[in-house]
């Protein structure tokens, strides 16, 4: 399995330095947090983009994906969501990032049926340009559909080989899935895990990779047993969390917990 970071854990760090932190901790990759508020965003120049891509090229670290937010599942007219996935799609083939995450979105009020039903239409709808250029739409488990279960119930529908899975690991822990259930609901969609920890459902602030509840142990033992063979991207929230430690000094010891956990299950 290859290991990533996503530039969450470093907000607003320009990209020649998010790419010689990669380089320097030994991390083949990066998942880009894509919001106005960093670097790299939708509202980039053709020259911008050229220049974010030819940085990771530089030093050789891959862009994993784009973490987006657009809602596939939120109540409302499909055009503004299909425009903003339309909007990450373009810049991910413009970077040559073979992802772009997008949330479920749903609202706590509605139906669950109609809920999905419009996700995967969206979806469905959005994988049509997505496979003309070469990039793959992934749902995270997360709000309204946090488990494996939930977010199955969009993707079969939808049936299309550009839409699939992001599993984060802690959504589904939060939902009270077990990790043998996610995978098994998300393994014929899978597109890369996202792994975290944090001390109990009651305080999500990050923590270092192993210093926490979440079982990452048994879901890295879970995919080497099944001989799955993609991207582990950590996924450090400092964004929201102001008070945690800086990513910077935990990256070399989360590639070195990581690296373990991956040895321990071969």
């Amino acid at each position: 399995m290859k290991l990533a970071f996503s530039t969450l854990g470093v907000p607003g760090l320009p990209v020649p330095d998010v790419v010689r932190l990669a380089a320097a901790h030994g991390y083949h990759g990066v998942e880009l947090r894509a919001h106005p508020e960093e670097p790299v965003h939708p509202g980039l120049t053709a020259a911008e983009r050229a220049d974010a891509a030819a940085a990771f090229k530089s030093l050789g670290i891959e862009i994993l994906g784009l973490a987006g937010y657009a809602r596939v599942a939120a109540p409302g007219d499909d055009a503004p969501v299909l425009e903003e996935i339309r909007e990450l799609v373009d810049l991910a083939r413009d970077l040559g990032a073979p992802f772009v995450r997008v949330f479920p979105g749903g609202d706590v009020d509605q139906d669950p049926g109609e809920s999905d039903a419009t996700a995967a239409r969206r979806l469905g709808t959005a994988a049509e340009h997505a496979a003309d250029v070469g990039v793959r739409i992934l749902l995270e488990t997360h709000d309204s559909h946090r488990t494996g279960a939930d977010v199955i119930r969009i993707l079969g529908p939808v049936g299309h080989r550009q839409v699939g899975a992001l599993w984060d690991v802690m959504h589904t822990w939060l939902g009270g899935e077990q990790p043998s259930d996610t995978y098994a609901a998300l393994s014929p969609y899978l597109g890369y895990v996202q792994v975290k920890d944090i001390a109990s459902a009651e305080d999500s602030t990050p923590l270092p990779l192993g210093a926490g509840a979440l079982p990452l142990a048994e879901c890295v033992e879970l995919l080497s047993r099944r001989g799955w063979d993609g991207w582990l991207c950590w996924e450090y929230e400092k964004r929201w969390y102001e008070g945690a430690a800086p990513l910077p000094d935990l990256l070399t010891a989360g590639r070195e917990h990581l690296a373990r956990l991956l040895n321990d299950s071969a």
